[in-house]
């Protein structure tokens, strides 16, 4: 209960990796400030006042990411602020308004807010392995990527990769704004979050699974990390926890391609129909690499393997109706 008589926030508490990061902080005892968009919205809400400790130790407020001062209130008390709120989706229309207007101004915003609470001893920033990887550079079996990365804007708007264009300026600005102004911030960068989901409604990583699994007759030719959300979790909580955990940190237990993802499904779910063997295109295959384990062991994550990953995700999508068999 290293958390007990802690005031922490949580923004855009409701997502998938945020709802994991309440249960875990609850269970360690914090008290925890959490914004949704809608309190009024019981898919936002539900499952997170259902969480042990919730009714002692949740406080729900709403705060909107383009609305400056709005998280003023949220974070006043509080020690360590953690930031996961962040569109995620690939089909944007309108790139600049809905990923990255909220991703950049929504962070400086509670930035903004974190500057006027003293009581505020460090902050946490959701990123992604998308602010690291993409710049042109290989991606090969003999390629180890690590936090010295840094994704280009320009190679992400050539490429129109808008999602990773969102979270690669909106990390650039939050690290300008920390230096700035003197915030002890650090920035957590997932790849492929899967694994058991708290929150009624699919999220982006889940619903990318979960198309291994739709009846397709053919996998994407992709290779990308992939890591529990549970790690993901309690390596935000460890990065405020520990006192020297600085900088970045890639969160990555492996990086696999699809075809891969689905011969593991195929062992542990024989009676599944998943796709044939045969990739959606003849080109060869995207190489696998390697993403660097060195600093994120510095917090004490152990991983939970991608076949385990695969499991939970399964039960927890059959469990919520996603998918049945």
């Amino acid at each position: 209960m290293s958390g007990r008589g802690k005031v922490v926030c949580v923004t855009g508490a409701s997502g998938f990796i945020a709802s994991w990061l309440v249960k875990l902080l609850l269970q360690r005892g914090y008290t925890v400030h959490a914004t949704v968009r809608d309190l009024a919205d019981s898919k936002k809400t539900e499952h997170l006042c259902a969480l042990e400790g919730a009714n002692e130790r949740l406080h729900l407020f709403k705060a909107n990411l383009l609305e400056e001062g709005s998280f003023d209130s949220v974070v006043k008390g509080c020690e360590g602020v953690f930031h996961t709120a962040s569109p995620c989706y690939g089909n944007a229309i309108d790139p600049q308004a809905e990923l990255i207007d909220p991703a950049v101004k929504g962070t400086l915003n509670v930035l903004s807010s974190c500057v006027k609470t003293p009581s505020i001893k460090r902050v946490v920033v959701t990123s992604s392995t998308v602010a690291v990887e993409y710049n042109g550079r290989p991606r090969t079996p003999d390629v180890v990527v690590d936090e010295t990365w840094f994704s280009s804007a320009e190679f992400c708007k050539q490429a129109k990769l808008w999602y990773e264009l969102s979270k690669s300026l909106a990390e650039e600005a939050a690290w300008k704004f920390s230096k700035d102004n003197s915030i002890d911030m650090v920035t957590i960068h997932p790849s492929m979050v899967i694994g058991p989901i708290l929150q009624p409604t699919l999220n982006g990583s889940s619903a990318r699974f979960l198309k291994l699994i739709d009846g397709s007759s053919t996998y994407s030719n992709i290779s990308h990390g992939w890591v529990n959300v549970k790690d993901v979790g309690m390596a935000h909580i460890l990065a405020f926890e520990v006192p020297s955990a600085s900088g970045r940190y890639c969160l990555v237990e492996r990086v696999a391609h699809h075809s891969e993802v689905v011969k593991i499904l195929r062992e542990q779910y024989p009676a599944l129909k998943l796709p044939e063997s045969r990739c959606a295109d003849d080109k060869p295959f995207m190489p696998i690499y390697q993403v660097s384990k060195e600093k994120v062991k510095s917090l004490g994550i152990d991983y939970i393997p991608l076949e385990t990953s695969i499991k939970e995700a399964i039960e927890s999508l059959k469990k919520k109706g996603f998918v049945s068999f």
